[in-house]
């Protein structure tokens, strides 16, 4: 998504300057190669022409439990209606409990947690998996350190985020590894945004807040990026284009400059966030997993396969 706030941003910013800028954007991120080996037999197929689906892998490399950095934090399909007049965000938990495909080393081809598949066998392997888990043929791939959110946010001069309720983050930024946040509207810059988007452990309902938390810093991102005159600002877009470029790597199809075009009238109020319905937390064997409500599950993930956005939005409640 992170991607598609520097895209969106430039591609309203006027035809010569978004095509600079996105030349700067697109010069600067790293490609990976996110289809090889993934069996054309095995994939859906594609049910709804001129629909996108993106899957967007999200790690924060500065978080202490992630120092492998081999499993991603952070699921989200992103679906782009054929009309491009809106996008519709999937969050889907890293815990959910999944049948994970075979890897090309014989890896996998048992049911785990769904972030599984990136250890064992890559974004291929993360690509399969989700596919074959919402039957959504996925078009592209973008991967976010979400630990970038502190440079984003600060190249933007802080973000507006409204706090549900008093907490404590023990895995912050801070020297002493604490934060304090406090019930109500206020500005964060890049670290708290941080602390704020990767905390879990206060909550009861954990990674569930998590999600949340990071929804909502990614709205916050594309309001004040959109409202704060930054595409008039050179210094504060080239900030952010640098920021945006460290922070993401793309699939070596995706085009930045056609998607800037597609969705340079996108704005927040036109982005739907939701998470796959699940049934709670289990246990299976030793581990504590997310169980996947898969009958209602299968209906958000039809509704997107058929872009049918009203039902997207009415399944996804």
């Amino acid at each position: 998504m992170i991607t598609f706030l520097a895209v969106m941003l430039v591609g309203g910013g006027g035809m010569l300057a978004a095509g600079l800028y996105v030349r700067s954007i697109d010069s600067g991120i790293e490609r990976v190669d996110a289809f090889t080996g993934v069996p054309e037999e095995s994939r859906p197929q594609v049910v709804a022409d001129g629909a996108m689906n993106i899957m967007l892998l999200g790690s924060d490399s500065r978080d202490p439990e992630n120092g492998s950095g081999s499993r991603s934090d952070t699921i989200i399909l992103a679906h782009l209606p054929k009309d491009r007049s809106s996008a519709q965000l999937i969050s889907i938990p890293r815990d959910s409990w999944v049948h994970v495909p075979t890897s090309k080393d014989g890896r996998g081809g048992r049911d785990a947690k769904i972030n599984a598949a990136y250890a064992w066998g890559g974004i291929p392997l993360m690509v399969q998996t989700v596919e074959e888990f919402t039957g959504v043929r996925i078009d592209h791939v973008a991967l976010v350190d979400f630990s970038g959110f502190k440079e984003i946010v600060d190249a933007l001069g802080g973000v507006e985020i409204d706090v549900e309720q008093s907490f404590t983050s023990t895995h912050s930024l801070n020297p002493d590894g604490r934060r304090e946040f406090v019930k109500g509207r206020q500005t964060m810059d890049g670290a708290a945004a941080l602390d704020y988007a990767r905390e879990r452990y206060a909550f009861a309902n954990g990674d569930f807040a998590r999600i949340k938390h990071q929804q909502q810093v990614i709205k916050a991102i594309l309001d004040k990026a959109v409202s704060g005159g930054v595409v008039t600002n050179p210094a504060k877009l080239n900030s952010f284009v640098k920021a945006t470029a460290d922070a993401v790597a793309v699939d070596r199809s995706m085009s930045l400059l056609d998607l800037a075009m597609e969705l340079r009238h996108l704005r927040s109020g036109n982005l739907g966030f939701f998470t796959c319905p699940t049934k709670g937390t289990g246990r299976v064997g030793s581990e504590s997993v997310v169980i996947v409500d898969k009958a209602k599950a299968a209906r958000v993930f039809d509704a997107v396969r058929r872009d049918s956005v009203p039902e997207i939005l009415a399944a996804g409640k």
